[in-house]
């Protein structure tokens, strides 16, 4: 869901983090920076330095933990619950 007005600080940080993969235009809408991308990315770097986080675009927000979920990975596990 879309914020109704632009985010700051640590929530546009997590709503960007969130969105990352689905690139900058999607991700400035729903942080309630509509088309503004340039203002968004802005904002963006000002709440991540303020927090000490560097980031130079916004896939830097995107965690290999986000990437293995897109992607896939293998499962390690156990055929049955008693061979544990």
């Amino acid at each position: 869901m879309a914020s109704s007005v632009p985010l700051k600080g640590i929530e546009l940080v997590d709503c960007a983090k969130a969105n990352a993969a689905q690139g900058p235009t999607v991700a400035a809408d729903l942080c309630g920076y509509g088309q503004d991308v340039a203002t968004f990315q802005q904002e963006l770097r000002q709440a991540c330095q303020q927090i000490g986080i560097e980031v130079t675009e916004l896939s830097d927000l995107i965690t290999e933990q986000q990437v293995v979920r897109q992607v896939g990975g293998i499962e390690i596990a156990p055929d049955t619950p008693s061979e544990l």
